[in-house]
This record gives C-alpha cells, structure tokens and sequence, in this order.
C-alpha cells in the first residue's frame, strides 16, 4: 500500500539539498500560514525563551518546513552519501575516545536542526541503539524503518522492550540516541523548568546521564547555510549544580544549546502540554 509514496520519496531524494531547502522554506511558511494552532505555539514558545525579533520567528518558521522536504534525500540516499552531507564536526573527540575505551555514550539530541543526519553520522563512528515514536500516520512508519535501517542503527520503540534494548547497548559498551525534549507520556516524566516555564520532562535522559560510566552529550546537526550541509555540534551535558533536579539539569544543557542556534529550534512542537493521564502543574 506504501509502494506509491516509497517511489514518489525515492525521486524526491534524488533532488539537490539546496532546492529540498528552498521548498522546505515555502512549506514551513505555507504550514504556518494555515495553522492558527501551530502558528500560535510558534510564537508564544519563542516568547516564553525570550525570542521576540522577527529574524528568529522567520529562521524557525522556515526551518520546520526543512525539516520536512531533507527527510527523502536522508531516507533514500546511500549512507555514505548521506553522511557526506555532513561538512563540519565539533566536539566529537570525546564520545569517540569514550568508546574506544569500550564506554557507552548517550546522545541527546533535541528537536533542533537535522536529528536524522546526527544519528546517521554517530552510526558511520560506532554502533548506536536510537528510540523512535512509531508515527500516527499508520502507512508512513514502514517507510520511516526503511529510511532509518542502516548499518550500524538499530531502531527500538519507546515504550518498556526499547528501554531494555538501550540498557542493553549500553552495557555492551555502544551508544544510544533519543529526543530528551519530546514529552513522555503519563509517568514517565516529571515536571521541570524548561525555558521559565515548567513542562513535563521524560525522566528516562536523567537517569541514564546519571548510570556510573556513562558518558552524555547533548548533539544537533546545525544546517548550514544555502543547503551546504550539515555542522555537528556536540555538547557535554553540564554538571549539576547544588539543589538541582536531574530533569533540570537536561533541561539547562538543552537550553544552552537552542541559544548556540535559536532559528533551528522546532518552536511550534507544543512542547508545555499536558499528556493525557499526568497531573497538571
């Protein structure tokens, strides 16, 4: 039934980034344009971070439609191919040095700028263990497990049997990967501050961060300019400070990296909302 939308993807891969980024722009605007909702979320997100000026609400606005049109040529294109597309890499000596020691890594890296690639990339390097969400569209999750099967990437849902997969890799000394800002579902998150403002925050992150031997970071592909590629930037997660909670201090670290790129932050995720079941705050 997904053979269609399989071919029509494939050809779109096939398209230069520049031009998938051009029209990525013209949907984002498109999508912000009809989406009272998600146009709302936008901006009172950014607010809230302190993002008033138009330059930054325009930046985001255009890169979540990028977000969208990259994913064929991510999907579809060869790995090797793909991992070309990265053009600059910063901070990766550490994770690399912490895995050949045989420690497990942890990579956080949130809805900002292109994930798909940051997670092909740490695959070219190492093996890494990636939670996903299955989508709600049903037609669309075979294609994504196409999309994201390359060496070295072992996709697991997120639900008990993927947390058991990731501890597992981890205790083999591999890596693992996740969205530590998307929001958990009831009683798998607390509330912590994000932003100034408290949103319910998976506790999964926090706990790994803390396992004795675990090394963690907080990672973003940046796009660069004109669909040249991509930067990798990698961040250590900071060191908690006195009185803090473990989901505050990924929360800060997240922070710390939206500002290094405030434009490529997917501000229109409803990222303060309750799940459905979890207490109010």
């Amino acid at each position: 039934m997904h053979r269609f939308p399989r071919f029509l993807l494939r050809l779109v891969a096939r398209l230069p980034l520049p031009l998938l980024h051009r029209v990525g722009s013209v949907l984002g605007w498109a999508v912000y344009g009809m989406s009272p909702t998600y146009r709302r979320h936008l901006r009172e997100n950014l607010a809230q971070a302190g993002y008033a000026d138009a330059r930054t609400r325009h930046e985001a606005i255009a890169a979540a439609g990028q977000m969208l049109t990259e994913l064929p040529a991510l999907w579809f294109r060869a790995h090797s191919s793909v991992v070309a597309l990265v053009k600059e890499v910063e901070g990766l000596e550490a994770a690399l040095a912490a895995h050949a020691q045989g420690r497990p890594v942890v990579f956080l890296t949130p809805h900002m700028g292109c994930f798909e690639v940051a997670a092909q990339y740490a695959a070219s390097r190492m093996p890494i263990t990636v939670l996903y969400r299955p989508p709600k569209i049903g037609w669309l999750e075979p294609l994504m497990q196409e999309g994201r099967a390359r060496p070295n990437v072992r996709l697991v849902p997120a639900d008990v049997s993927g947390v058991r997969a990731v501890l597992a890799a981890l205790k083999r000394g591999e890596a693992a990967g996740f969205l530590p800002d998307q929001v958990p579902g009831e009683g798998e998150g607390e509330w912590a501050d994000f932003f100034g403002r408290q949103a319910y925050t998976m506790t999964l992150a926090a706990r790994l961060a803390e396992r004795d031997g675990v090394l963690c970071f907080l990672a973003c592909a940046k796009r660069l300019p004109h669909g040249a590629g991509y930067a990798i930037v990698l961040r250590p997660l900071p060191e908690m400070l006195p009185g803090e909670r473990a989901t505050r201090r990924v929360n800060r670290g997240l922070e710390a990296l939206v500002r290094e790129c405030p434009g490529q932050y997917l501000w229109g995720y409803n990222r303060y909302k309750t799940p459905k079941g979890a207490k109010p705050q």
